[in-house]
C-alpha cells in the first residue's frame, strides 16, 4: 500500500475546520497538522483531528506533503509562497490572492516545480454545475443572483471577492470568449466594503451576463441561469437542482420547448474539491480550477471593482 499523502490546513477557521473533516474521511490521508495565528482554535481543532499544533505556518512545512490554505486573503500569498517554495502541492481558498502580482508568482513558482496549485472555487463542484457540463452549449444571455445574509464572516474582502467571483468563474469557464464591455455599480451597507453589486458582461461572442451579488439580504438566493439557441438552463446552487429546458422540432417541421432529462448526482461539493486536488497530488494531474484559471476571475472581479470606485468618484 502507498504511504498516504500528509497534509495540513493553515487557518483554523470556519472553512479550515471543514476541510480537516472533509481529509479525514479520505483513505490513504493522514492529517499531520494545523497553523493558526489564534493558539486556541488550533489547539481544539488539533485535539478533534488528532494531529500537531504548530505555532507558525512555516514549521508545518517540512511535515507534509500537501496543504490547505483558508487563512484570511491578505496573508494567502505569503503563506502558499512559502509552502510551494518548499516544493509542497497547495490548494488555496478563493479568491485566489489580493493583487495579480503576487497570482503570477505564485503560478510561476507552481510551474517551475511541476506543483499542484489548486484554487478552491467549490460550486464546480456543485452537483447541478457537474450535471450541466453534459447539456450546456453556447450561452448567449446569462443572468445571475447570489444574495445571502450578512455575516461577519469574509468582510475582509469585498462582496465582488467574496460571493460574486464564484459566478465569474463559472461564466468565464462557459463563455470563453474575450469581454468587450464591464459596467459595474456597488453600494456599501453595513461594512466599509462593497456589500451589493450589479455588474453587465458583455463578449466578443456576443453573450451578455447580468450579475447580482449581496450580503446585506434576508433570505439566500443563489441561482444562476443560461439561455442559448439550444435552450435554457436554471442551475439552483442551495437546492443542488438543475432545470435544463431544450428547443425540439416536432412533426411538420414545427418548434417546442421540452424538458431535458438531466440526472443530477447528489454529493458534497467540498469533500469533492478535496477529493480531486488529492487526486491531483496522487496522480500528479492538473487540478479541476487551477491558478490560471483562478487568476482570469481575480483580474475579472478587481476590474470591476476599479470601474465601481471610478464610478462613485466621479459622482463625488
Amino acid at each position: 500500500m502507498d504511504k498516504p499523502i500528509r497534509v495540513g490546513v493553515v487557518g483554523i477557521g470556519h472553512l479550515g475546520n471543514y476541510h480537516l473533516q472533509k481529509y479525514q474521511k479520505l483513505e490513504n490521508v493522514k492529517i499531520v497538522g494545523v497553523a493558526d495565528a489564534d493558539r486556541s482554535k488550533a489547539d481544539k481543532a488539533a485535539a478533534a483531528f488528532g494531529c500537531t499544533v504548530f505555532a507558525d505556518h512555516r514549521e508545518l512545512v517540512e511535515h507534509v506533503d500537501a496543504v490547505s490554505v483558508t487563512v484570511p486573503t491578505q496573508a494567502h500569498h505569503a503563506v502558499a509562497r512559502d509552502f510551494l517554495a518548499a516544493g509542497r502541492d497547495v490548494l488555496m481558498e478563493k479568491p485566489f490572492t489580493a493583487t495579480l502580482e503576487e497570482a503570477d508568482d505564485l503560478i510561476a513558482l507552481a510551474a517551475a516545480q511541476d506543483l499542484v496549485l489548486q484554487v478552491g472555487f467549490i460550486e464546480r463542484f456543485n452537483p447541478a454545475i457537474v450535471a450541466l457540463d453534459k447539456v450546456i452549449r453556447r450561452p448567449l444571455f446569462i443572468e445571475s443572483h447570489r444574495l445571502h445574509p450578512f455575516v461577519e464572516r469574509g468582510t475582509d474582502v469585498d462582496v465582488v471577492l467574496d460571493l460574486m467571483i464564484h459566478d465569474l468563474d463559472l461564466i468565464l469557464h462557459y463563455v470563453r470568449s474575450p469581454l468587450t464591455n464591464v459596467e459595474a455599480v456597488g453600494v456599501s451597507v453595513l461594512s466599509d466594503k462593497v456589500d451589493i453589486a450589479n455588474v453587465r458582461l458583455t463578449f466578443e461572442n456576443g453573450c451578455v451576463a447580468n450579475i447580482t451579488a449581496s450580503r446585506v439580504t434576508l433570505k439566500h438566493m443563489q441561482k444562476l441561469r443560461f439561455f442559448g439557441l439550444e435552450g435554457y438552463h436554471s442551475i439552483d446552487f442551495s437546492k443542488r437542482e438543475v432545470v435544463s429546458l431544450a428547443r425540439r422540432e416536432k412533426e411538420g417541421g414545427k418548434m417546442e420547448i421540452g424538458l431535458n432529462d438531466v440526472k443530477v448526482r447528489q454529493h458534497d461539493p467540498l469533500e469533492e474539491e478535496i477529493r480531486s486536488f488529492v487526486d491531483a497530488v496522487v496522480h500528479r494531474t492538473a487540478p479541476r480550477v487551477s491558478g490560471l484559471e483562478a487568476r482570469k476571475s481575480l483580474e475579472l472581479a478587481l476590474l470591476i471593482n476599479e470601474k465601481m470606485k471610478t464610478g462613485r468618484d466621479l459622482k463625488l
